[in-house]
């Protein structure tokens, strides 16, 4: 994994910073588009950046938090090439990247410790798509093509 795109809502900012360095220590070029501060701030701000880098292709991944996950997850699935995983335990992060081909990890901020938001980041970007049956079953997901 060679680059990843971050971004965040004033609930998760206390996850933000662990993430990029474990991430950098990996050799992961990051790029952060906030938010900065637990200052309260609207989620969307922060996703859509994320989402077009990882449609574009200028970052391989994403990363998305907030005091749920899903706001950011609902926000990032309306790009058209984005198949963001709302994920809360280790075993969803893998199997989101092993079966449905994820390329956006949602994390839920007020439901996980930084530990376990580390340990699921470390499994998505290490864990590679199957491919085979469920190539087949991710190349239905998109509507409107």
């Amino acid at each position: 994994m060679s680059s990843i795109a971050i971004g965040c809502d004033h609930a998760g900012f206390a996850y933000k910073d662990p993430i990029i360095k474990m991430l950098q220590e990996q050799g992961v070029k990051v790029t952060d588009f906030g938010t900065n501060s637990e200052d309260s701030v609207d989620y969307p701000d922060f996703v859509h950046p994320v989402a077009d880098q990882v449609e574009s292709g200028e970052a391989d991944l994403g990363i998305v938090i907030c005091g749920s996950g899903n706001g950011v997850a609902m926000t990032a699935n309306k790009h058209q090439g984005i198949r963001a995983a709302l994920c809360w335990q280790s075993e969803l992060a893998q199997l989101a990247r092993e079966h449905n081909n994820a390329n956006v990890l949602a994390l839920p901020a007020r439901f996980i410790s930084v530990h376990q938001a580390l340990e699921m980041v470390r499994l998505f970007i290490t864990t590679d798509f199957e491919g085979g049956r469920h190539e087949r079953r991710v190349n239905k997901i998109a509507c409107g093509l």
